[in-house]
């Protein structure tokens, strides 16, 4: 009987609901439609991949509920682009409703071969989306820069359509390892600057082989993909001086491929270019490398007679983890800027050999916790059985180099104390952040005053930096590193990173100081 009157009150309050409302007597549209832009620009993908997805909001501005009789791209199913009207995919619809004064989405996407795209000098791909018809009809339109691109995709079985895991050379085996990628084919030992390469999964330089990146090229990597270096290969990144700032049209750079705007600074949009242990003649000059999970990943060959990587005159930024991590490696720089990184900046771990002359290695974190400093030096890794393997610190010089950032101390002395192992390091002539105070850092590493270990240098005063936020490492005219150089080492590095002469009254850091406007 409750369940009988339940019914019956329940379908009288859906009668009576029902009967009141007008709002499914729709009408056709009067070509009244107002859009929350005009044109809808998708950003720049590269061919072949597809784009992120785009909205446009819809408006009903009146007081009737109407119908559009078609909603539909202009080149139909022929188009490039993708809609979903209000969750329905397609790309042509009729028949769609509005309520009074409500709105409804359109989700856009594309997919683009660029030897489809007929304005071949700019690239554009362009559509409409077309609400109606005749005195009704209104339009949006679409715009999408397609970019050639050359394509680097690890092997697949053609028949189960597995990818095939890359093979490298360790210790003169050849190791099938967990990671999807290839090694690179004799034409490809050369990147030029003719198009960009998009690389998916990793790239590997054979033993033996050498990776020639020229000035100009510019290197995109999709999710855990990245370049490694094996036993016995090199890469020599060979970037030069540009003359426009903003463009960087000499400059290599190294980033993910997502060419979105809302991508440009997100960290850990790819992995690592990786100097496995026994590569060798490693250079990097004139790059920018930004957003990786660690920007440069060096292992092993710490006693070369020439350093196993030389990185100068170049940038990482917006690593999610290391900017550089050495592991028991040897690595020389001159004019590297490195900021926003999850962990260091600089990490040399399991000792190494380190000289860094004119360098800013910053850290202004800030999207979320770190728990190291910008630069950390360590003597041990501890193995899988929780005990600390250990290694000799050979040497770790920074000299004429700015060590600052947004967390204090910003440089973490972690020694395991062995009579046999060497923790050899100093600072000279640097403005670093390290205040002490508290005594929480004690010991002979520690000691501000011992010349072994420091000497002229400045604490806690302020870089005068002009934008940490947005990577602006240049310093200004207020800067504690102003004048500040030792001429010795300037002398070895006689240009800053913007190619200005530094003999006769060098700054600390990477940067001569300019006035900010």
């Amino acid at each position: 009987m409750k369940r009988l009157l339940y019914f019956i009150i329940t379908f009288s309050i859906v009668l009576l609901w029902s009967s009141c409302r007008k709002d499914f007597e729709f009408s056709p549209s009067t070509g009244s439609l107002q859009f929350s832009k005009d044109t809808v620009y998708l950003d720049t993908v590269f061919t072949n991949i597809g784009s992120s997805t785009y909205t446009l909001k819809v408006y009903n501005r009146s007081n009737n509920d109407i119908v559009i009789p078609s909603v539909k791209l202009a080149m139909g199913d022929a188009s490039g682009y993708r809609l979903n009207v209000d969750g329905i995919p397609g790309k042509i619809f009729e028949n769609v409703q509005i309520l009074a004064k409500d709105s409804l989405y359109i989700f856009i996407e594309t997919t683009v071969d660029i030897n489809n795209v007929s304005n071949a000098m700019n690239y554009l791909y362009t559509d409409q989306i077309e609400f109606d018809s005749n005195t009704n009809y209104q339009k949006v339109e679409l715009v999408t820069l397609i970019q050639d691109a050359v394509f680097i995709y690890p092997n697949r079985d053609n028949t189960t359509k597995i990818i095939d895991p890359l093979t490298l050379s360790i210790g003169g085996e050849q190791v099938v390892t967990d990671l999807q990628g290839r090694e690179l084919s004799p034409s490809e030992f050369i990147f030029t600057n003719d198009k960009p390469y998009v690389i998916y999964g990793f790239a590997a330089v054979p033993s033996g082989e050498t990776l020639t990146i020229n000035a100009g090229a510019r290197l995109h990597f999709h999710a855990n993909s990245g370049l490694i270096v094996s036993d016995g290969a090199s890469i020599n990144i060979n970037g030069s001086l540009s003359t426009d700032p903003d463009l960087l049209e000499n400059e290599v750079i190294l980033e993910g491929d997502r060419l979105e705007p809302d991508f440009s600074e997100i960290p850990g949009q790819w992995n690592t270019i990786w100097l496995l242990d026994g590569s060798i003649n490693n250079s990097i000059n004139y790059t920018t490398i930004k957003n990786a999970t660690v920007g440069i990943l060096s292992d092993g060959n710490p006693d070369l007679v020439t350093e196993k990587l030389k990185v100068t005159n170049s940038q990482i930024y917006n690593s999610s983890a290391f900017g550089i991590l050495g592991r028991n490696t040897s690595i020389t720089g001159e004019n590297i800027v490195i900021n926003n990184s999850g962990q260091s900046s600089f990490a040399g771990t399991l000792g190494g050999t380190y000289n860094f002359t004119h360098c800013t290695i910053a850290n202004y974190w800030n999207s979320g916790f770190r728990q190291f400093p910008s630069v950390l030096l360590n003597n041990f890794v501890v193995d899988a059985d929780n005990n600390a393997v250990l290694a000799d610190l050979t040497e770790a010089n920074f000299n004429n180099c700015i060590i600052y950032g947004n967390d204090n101390p910003e440089i973490l002395l972690d020694e395991i104390e062995d009579p046999t192992v060497l923790f050899n390091f100093k600072f000279t002539n640097c403005l670093i952040r390290f205040e002490n105070s508290n005594n929480n850092f004690t010991g002979a590493n520690y000691d501000l005053n011992d010349i072994t270990h420091y000497e002229g240098n400045i604490f806690n005063l302020d870089p005068n930096f002009k934008d940490t936020g947005l990577n602006q490492l240049i310093i200004g005219d207020d800067s504690a590193a102003n004048n500040q150089g030792n001429t010795t080492f300037s002398s070895q590095v006689p240009f800053d990173i913007l190619n200005v002469n530094r003999t006769a009254s060098p700054d600390l850091g990477a940067y001569q100081h300019i006035t900010f406007p």
